[in-house]
């Protein structure tokens, strides 16, 4: 705060802009002013030049710089680090698809926060960026450079061999949805088994073992897919396309989302539910299914599921790095009961890619180029997700296992 007004005194009015000086060079970011809502810097390129990532979910905005987030409640002048909270002098705004920050996240959140790697020079406006400190670990390398940078195991980050499980949503007489903008002849199982394929070669090419479900077109029963995911699998991964049924608007729909197990608590989350378990009456073993007592069994032990909460981490790193390549906008992450997650007995989500329904997404999803980018995509959040819990575990005091996993 103090820092803010210093350099606005030192000015005379506030700064037209501020300079960010980081090791690899430097980056103007301009200021505006807005009479309700103080001086703002613009999100994106603000952590592009600092190799940060931001979410948000409507109410709040999460920024991370380094392993720190910094939340921030949009329209009201507060942020929390560390679940404190810390008063600002603007609000952190959204304007159409863009996040606005307050200038006061550099002037004085920032080097307060993270003092040993950044100072703020109020007369020169400028935020000094000495970089973060060198990983104890050595191997890796940047993957993705900007919003969502990722590490990439070169050999040395991880500490033990690590498999996901990939699963080709439907496949051989179960086409799932008939992909009404995609080129003729095309469903959604092939879209699916052509995004896993690369996905998968994404995942062997940075050191990850990889289960397919199914690497050709042919049927997998619904509730043996996440069967694939067992003892010495960290993360079960489902993909799909989405669609709508034919009403007003419906092919204006579009964008990605990422679901784990838990009770819908949207009717676009049980639409989506139902959508994709409907697949299992293409299942062989009729009378297992029969005797399931309809779908209430999905949710016969959810609330002894350890493995929720990282569940919903691994959907968030898939949102916030497809946020960086899809064009169709981040519809979020959601939570259903779906059949394929039930089975799996490690954490699990299923990623709705785009709408069949929508031109654009539909192309989107059809392109070579275009295929490849989300697939990366999906690749380096699963990375992420691994090297998250690697440390998690290795700083655990009960060492690695303690997340019951070993």
């Amino acid at each position: 705060m103090i820092a803010a007004l210093l350099a606005t005194a030192i000015l005379g009015t506030a700064p037209g802009s501020v300079t960010i000086m980081t090791p690899a060079g430097e980056r103007r970011i301009p200021v505006t002013t807005d009479s309700g809502m103080g001086q703002l810097i613009p999100a994106g390129l603000t952590l592009t030049a600092l190799g940060g990532t931001s979410s948000s979910d409507g109410v709040w905005a999460e920024v991370r710089v380094g392993p720190t987030p910094f939340r921030f409640l949009l329209g009201a002048r507060v942020y929390t680090v560390a679940d404190k909270l810390f008063a600002l002098a603007s609000t952190a705004t959204v304007r159409g698809d863009s996040l606005f920050l307050p200038l006061q996240f550099l002037t004085d959140a920032l080097p307060r926060h993270l003092s040993s790697r950044f100072r703020w020079d109020p007369i020169t406006a400028r935020l000094v960026d000495a970089g973060e400190p060198r990983p104890p670990v050595t191997g890796t390398r940047v993957v993705s450079a900007g919003a969502n940078a990722a590490t990439e195991p070169t050999g040395g980050l991880f500490r033990k061999v690590h498999r996901v499980t990939i699963d080709p949503g439907h496949g051989g007489v179960d086409p799932g949805n008939p992909g009404l903008y995609f080129p003729s002849g095309i469903k959604e199982k092939h879209v699916t088994l052509e995004m896993g394929l690369l996905v998968r070669q994404e995942l062997k090419a940075r050191g990850v073992q990889v289960t397919m479900t199914r690497s050709r077109d042919t049927l997998i029963d619904l509730r043996d897919r996440g069967r694939y995911c067992a003892v010495d699998c960290d993360l079960f991964v489902s993909l799909h396309v989405n669609s709508l049924p034919r009403r007003g608007g419906y092919n204006a729909v579009r964008g990605f989302e990422t679901y784990f197990l838990a009770e819908a608590r949207t009717e676009d989350a049980a639409r989506v539910a139902r959508m994709e378990n409907e697949a299992v009456r293409f299942d062989q073993n009729q009378e297992e299914n029969q005797g399931a007592g309809g779908l209430d069994f999905i949710l016969k032990d959810l609330q002894l599921n350890e493995y929720l909460r990282e569940s919903a981490r691994a959907a968030e790193l898939v949102q916030r790095q497809l946020g960086d390549v899809h064009s169709g906008g981040d519809r979020g992450i959601k939570q259903a009961g779906l059949i394929v997650l039930n089975t799996a007995r490690r954490p699990a989500i299923l990623v709705e890619v785009g709408f069949s329904t929508n031109r654009a997404d539909a192309r989107l999803m059809t392109q070579t180029a275009s295929q490849k980018r989300l697939a990366k995509a999906i690749a380096e959040a699963i990375i992420q997700y691994l090297v998250e819990y690697e440390r998690k575990t290795q700083d655990s005091p009960l060492g690695p296992g303690s997340g019951g996993r070993e």
